[in-house]
């Protein structure tokens, strides 16, 4: 008998259905994404790219309500290393999504670094490692952050480790959780963009569980992420390539992460996302369906 993860929130997002921006040919309706997303059986789901889904309060909160789905988080972009020259701008991007985020009940922000390299031309924009500087920058404006988030929206931030941004390997996400201040800020642990730089999700919780405040369930496949590290492919074209796999085929195995989660003993979401841009509208539900009974396997 598998044991029941019952402090654990399964959902998925619109980044499953192959949804990266705003508005893109590629990408499948949101309405179809709301739809599909109910019937694979998921109650919970990321509000995604701000502006995909309605951004008027009252006519998302409907749209949601009658699918039976509730909101457990909003995500931002963020290059607060660029130092405080940004945050106006950035706060501004802020605001809007925390407030759609707050309207819609839910308690999160996900917090995502900027890139270093452009996802969609794979161009090196900066360095991809910070000066002393930028990470003083980065530190005390995520911290920032954290603090006018909470202040005005009563919402929680948790900072998304993401492959192709400054906070990515083992190394430097312990850099970060080791330079800020866990009562302003949390980290979104998202199992494939860690295993995709290098990283340890079981030891990453089993040591930094009281910073885990969020969590994004997704795999890679070994064998492309080996080309995709020896070839030096960029995330977008890698994503193209299939590097995230539909569970359980890839790495890191959920199971053993999941349990270490619960054991965290504290209520957790655990937000499917199998990055696919793009994708044919077709290939999605049949994915999350069932991705959702691999997870109930798990006990989630």
């Amino acid at each position: 008998m598998t044991p029941a993860l019952d402090r654990i929130r399964v959902g998925s997002a619109p980044d499953s259905w192959g949804v990266w921006f705003p508005d893109d040919p590629q990408q499948v309706p949101w309405e179809r994404f709301l739809d599909e997303v109910a019937e694979a059986g998921y109650s919970w789901i990321e509000l995604g790219p701000y502006g995909y889904l309605p951004t008027d309060p009252a006519r998302l909160t409907d749209e949601v309500g009658k699918r039976k789905l509730k909101v457990s988080a909003g995500t931002v972009f963020t290059s607060l290393h660029r130092g405080p020259a940004v945050w106006e701008s950035t706060w501004e991007h802020v605001s809007q999504v925390a407030a759609l985020t707050r309207a819609m009940d839910a308690g999160h922000l996900v917090v995502i670094p900027s890139f270093w390299r452009d996802d969609k031309t794979a161009e090196i924009i900066e360095p991809p490692e910070l000066t002393a500087e930028q990470w003083t920058h980065l530190t005390e404006g995520m911290e920032r952050l954290g603090h006018e988030v909470r202040e005005t929206y009563g919402l929680d931030i948790v900072v998304h480790p993401h492959a192709d941004t400054h906070i990515d390997t083992e190394e430097h996400v312990e850099r970060f959780l080791d330079a800020t201040d866990s009562g302003l800020v949390g980290l979104c642990l998202d199992t494939g963009h860690y295993a995709y730089c290098g990283g340890d999700s079981v030891k990453l919780i089993e040591t930094y569980g009281e910073r885990i405040g969020y969590l994004h369930l997704k795999q890679v496949d070994p064998e492309i992420l080996a080309d995709v590290v020896r070839g030096g492919v960029p995330f977008g074209p890698a994503v193209q390539r299939g590097v995230m796999c539909e569970p359980p085929a890839g790495v890191p195995a959920l199971e053993p992460v999941l349990a270490a989660a619960q054991g965290l003993g504290v209520d957790l979401f655990a937000i499917v996302e199998q990055d696919m841009y793009p994708c044919p509208p077709d290939k999605p539900l049949p994915i999350a369906v069932r991705t959702r009974a691999f997870l109930r396997s798990c006990g989630a």
